[in-house]
């Protein structure tokens, strides 16, 4: 079975609130629901929802009671269960640390995406399309055009892909904002500022997978445990990746999309989706009503 596995985890502390259950449909739709449409329109056969145990009630009764008849739905805990985390931490401890809880429910190929992003049908498409025809020891990463990925309320965190000959080599994390001179970046652990071309490619957390991860998940974690500020610092897929792309165990293939993003890194983006969607509906993206 192809799984898509959601990290919804995470607080949402930009925009305030349980952002992945906001309505920003003309129905009143989350951007999770139109994931899962897309989802379920391209073949996958079962959502995983990682989340924190106590959203549990209210992911079943709003997400869960939409979508329980369409496709097979799974939750998964991510828990501080870390010995040697601070009893006082309250953030997760990363999207790597996350994927691990939804071990239990996956067995075969399977997708990860952040569930307050969209990522547009073009995006699964081409994400099943790689999911379909894996070869061992070879992930992928679905690539968006930086120039998709944009908000014009701010700048926003992407990982700007580094590649040869289609395979992923690194990703640095970065500020990217669109300014007067073009769109500029800069890596978080650095302030040198750099103008890229509007196709560079970015990672948006959209990742394809098979059931090995999981063992570089669980060798990983424990040296990030001795290595780590406990206190603040998170266990992140993409750090997981470039060790063992430079250590050979793996390879990355980018997968190139032409779908745009959405989502609401600020509240001031909240019209400019909601817009955005209404046009999907409208001009037949998607039906008058997904469910």
């Amino acid at each position: 079975m192809k799984s898509l596995v959601i990290l919804a985890a995470g607080m949402g502390s930009r925009f305030g609130g349980l952002k992945q259950i906001a309505p920003l449909g003309p129905n009143g739709e989350f951007i999770i629901d139109y994931s899962i449409y897309d989802a379920i329109r391209v073949g996958f056969d079962r959502v995983v929802f990682i989340i924190k145990e106590e959203n549990y009630d209210i992911f079943k009764s709003t997400i869960g009671s939409r979508v329980e008849d369409k496709i097979e739905v799974k939750y998964a805990f991510q828990k501080m269960d870390v010995k040697e985390v601070p009893a006082d931490r309250v953030k997760p401890l990363g999207t790597a640390h996350a994927i691990m809880a939804a071990e239990p429910y996956i067995d075969g190929p399977f997708m990860i995406i952040n569930a307050d992003d969209y990522y547009g049908y073009d995006a699964y498409k081409k994400g099943m399309e790689y999911l379909s025809n894996m070869e061992p020891n070879t992930y992928g990463l679905v690539g968006y055009k930086v120039c998709n990925t944009i908000t014009e309320n701010g700048s926003v965190k992407r990982g700007i892909c580094e590649t040869e000959n289609g395979y992923l080599t690194d990703i640095v994390e970065s500020t990217v904002e669109r300014k007067p001179e073009g769109i500029v970046t800069k890596p978080l652990d650095s302030d040198i500022e750099r103008i890229v071309g509007e196709d560079t490619l970015v990672s948006m957390n959209m990742l394809l997978f098979d059931q090995s991860l999981f063992k570089y998940l669980k060798e990983d974690l424990n040296e990030f445990i001795k290595k780590a500020d406990l206190s603040k610092d998170e266990y992140l897929i993409p750090s997981v990746l470039y060790k063992h792309i430079k250590s050979n165990d793996i390879k990355v293939k980018v997968v190139d999309t032409t779908a745009t993003w959405y989502g609401v890194t600020y509240k001031e983006d909240t019209d400019y989706v909601k817009a955005a969607l209404a046009r999907l509906h409208k001009d037949g993206t998607y039906n008058e009503r997904l469910w």
